[in-house]
């Protein structure tokens, strides 16, 4: 047999995944979700792809974190407009969907000055909320017991530009300022104030 023979028989593979595709597969499930203005998205093919995001996880009658988070994400974007034209997008997953109804997160929304063009707090079914959660990467410690403890959630925002595959996270606590310059990495051709 000569070499052109022998390469043919040969096993065909499939070509290697992207980054990006490897991404979608291994941490953004395509489950349904609905938004608090009621509308039916898919979370990968709607919300994810082709766009830069910024994710926190949120309950509505929440009275730790979920306030300051949503306010420091209200003036992060704020500064992020004055520093880009580029299109950014917001996304408040609740950890309560069985209570958190698209009319409770649209006044959740209202009351927080938040929402609006490009941000959307969505809620779903339970099981397909958890599966996000438990993907975006906001594992517990103790996950049997923080996760019967919805009050137990993570103030961590997680940022990122899908089609590039570049993802981060920034403590949602942490200075509007700063988060809103930690996003602009993940933003091409964003100019930078010099320290």
């Amino acid at each position: 047999m000569n070499r052109r023979e022998l390469f043919a028989l040969r096993p065909k593979f499939a070509p290697p995944d992207s980054g990006r595709e490897v991404m979608r597969k291994r941490c953004f499930p395509n489950v349904p979700l609905v938004t608090h203005e009621g509308r039916h998205v898919r979370f990968y093919d709607d919300l994810l792809k082709d766009k830069i995001v910024v994710l926190n996880l949120m309950y509505a009658d929440c009275n730790g974190t979920c306030p300051l988070v949503t306010s420091n994400l209200v003036r992060a974007r704020k500064i992020l407009e004055q520093r880009t034209k580029q299109d950014i997008f917001f996304y408040s997953l609740t950890i309560k969907p069985n209570e958190d109804t698209p009319a409770r997160l649209k006044e959740y929304a209202a009351m927080h000055h938040a929402g609006g063009k490009n941000w959307f707090f969505l809620t779903g079914k339970a099981r397909d909320l958890e599966l996000l959660r438990v993907k975006l990467g906001w594992n517990d410690s103790n996950p049997i017991k923080d996760r019967q403890d919805k009050a137990l959630h993570s103030g961590l925002l997680r940022y990122g530009n899908e089609p590039l595959s570049q993802w981060s996270s920034i403590q949602g606590s942490a200075d509007p300022e700063w988060i809103a310059e930690e996003i602009t990495f993940v933003i091409p051709g964003v100019a930078r104030p010099v320290a």
